[in-house]
């Protein structure tokens, strides 16, 4: 019986064939091994986490640019160039603390300190000015004040030199009209203008995070859920609790708390910096579709280090990173002749609100009058498989990935984009010019997202190989249409 059934395993086994031995197009030349080694480079100290406009992402900017030139790539700039640069502001956080003082009747003072750890109970937004200042605070539920909608979490509180505390989200996530409100610059804006110190966001855990601007004398933060918890105590309730009172009742809950906070932040502002998009590309060999580009995409940087910490950001965005200059160097060495041109571009300020995509598709190099697609990989480490975005009124895209993945076997579900909203990647940058887009994700889970534990060793570099292919070969038939 043993006999019969490895004879029976052995047959089966050698009928089908290996899934590299049925990749067409030369794709079975992308390799695992070789993602994580560039993954692995970006992820580590010499780069900085990577923030735009730091040295840390220039350098990393100027290494792909380097690749690019050595495999052969067309530089993509309008004045042949692969560093495409953009004006951004930025911040690095040199140093911070936070304590709490809780009301406690049993202490003399009525209040008991307590001293806050950073990132595990807390971390300043990565855009705070420096300051060092104790002040009660103020709960403002969501930080909303949408008067063209008729809500006000401001309404009937004084935070004139307090620091407010509120969620991150809005009343009711299914209303695009708070969209606008929901973006941190909005909410911090507000803040500052009721006459708030800071705002105190609540988070499960305080993760990093440079999307924003800074404002002077403004020292915005975020704290753990347990710490919210330790302030929201003496009004009797909970953190979870409450958050869910707001998104059942979708109407303010504003209350002052006699506990104070003092936060202390140096930090050194950068007005005029400078981020860059690295973009090369392959020229077209049809003459009747050379203006015609498609654009294969990930975001290049991350959010830097800040107060000694390194937020390595392997997967978000090492990964996709890493994953498009694979994809790259097969076009190039596998000697890929498209019909149209294919371009490879690597994006700054995804972290701080898609500036460089955005600055991308309004500043086109000229000699691409017409984007026909984009693909855009992000977060695409962690997991051993894969969700694919395509655009809704494009379902022939859907249907050539699913007809790609007949080969690679990596997609497991798909999701049609519409509205993106404030929280999309990159493509949402060209999805808004009505640019037809596809976008790739990893299953995950995705648990160290933003946060100093972002490292390789969470990465999976079989699903990154998947992805290449499946982007690869995705982009030679796009190009081929």
């Amino acid at each position: 019986m043993y006999r019969l059934l490895l004879l029976v395993f052995l047959c089966i086994f050698v009928s089908v064939p290996a899934v590299s031995q049925t990749l067409p197009e030369g794709a079975e030349t992308i390799q695992g091994f070789s993602i994580y080694e560039t993954l692995d480079r970006l992820a580590s100290e010499e780069f900085q986490g990577r923030h735009t406009g730091h040295q840390g992402f220039t350098d990393a900017a100027a290494w792909v640019a380097d690749m690019f030139e050595e495999w052969g790539l067309m530089p993509a700039g309008n004045d042949d160039n692969y560093l495409l640069p953009f004006p951004v502001q930025y911040t690095i956080i040199n140093d911070a603390s936070m304590s709490v003082h809780i009301v406690d009747e049993e202490e003399e003072s009525g209040f008991r300190e307590e001293e806050l750890k950073p990132e595990t109970d807390f971390l300043p937004l990565l855009y705070s000015d420096t300051a060092d200042r104790t002040a009660e605070v103020v709960f403002v539920g969501w930080g909303i004040h949408a008067s063209d909608i008729g809500y006000d979490d401001y309404f009937g509180v004084d935070v004139e030199g307090k620091f407010v505390m509120c969620f991150r989200g809005t009343p009711d996530p299914q209303d695009r009209r708070f969209q606008y409100h929901d973006e941190h610059r909005t909410r911090m804006q507000r803040a500052k203008d009721e006459g708030a110190l800071g705002l105190i966001y609540i988070y499960e855990e305080p993760i990093a995070n440079p999307n924003g601007d800074w404002i002077e004398g403004f020292t915005p933060v975020k704290i753990s859920y347990d710490v919210a918890d330790k302030l929201l105590g003496e009004r009797g309730f909970d953190t979870a609790t409450l958050r869910q009172d707001l998104l059942q009742y979708k109407r303010p809950i504003s209350f002052p708390l006699e506990s104070q906070v003092r936060i202390q932040v140096a930090s050194t502002h950068y007005p005029e910096g400078t981020g860059y998009n690295v973009a090369g590309y392959v020229e077209g060999s049809n003459p009747e579709l050379r203006d015609e580009v498609i654009v294969i995409g990930a975001h290049l940087d991350h959010c830097g280090t800040h107060m000694g910490l390194l937020f390595p950001g392997a997967d978000d965005n090492a990964s996709g990173s890493a994953v498009v200059t694979e994809i790259a160097r097969a076009f190039a060495e596998n000697d890929i002749q498209p019909e149209r041109p294919v371009m490879f571009a690597l994006f700054g300020g995804e972290e701080m609100g898609l500036i460089g995509a955005r600055y991308l598709v309004d500043n086109f190099p000229e000699r691409f009058p017409t984007i026909v697609n984009m693909i855009n990989f992000d977060m695409v480490g962690a997991g051993d498989g894969t969700f694919c975005g395509y655009s809704a009124d494009h379902p022939d895209l859907r249907e050539l990935v699913e007809d790609t993945d007949t080969y690679i076997q990596t997609v497991q579900s798909f999701f049609p984009i519409r509205d993106i909203g404030v929280r999309g990647s990159d493509h949402a940058a060209f999805h808004a010019q009505g640019i037809p887009v596809l976008y790739f994700v990893s299953n995950g889970p995705h648990i160290k997202y933003h946060t100093t534990g972002d490292t390789i060793y969470r990465m999976n570099p079989s699903v990154m190989e998947d992805i290449a292919r499946i982007g690869y070969v995705t982009a030679i038939r796009l190009a081929n249409k």
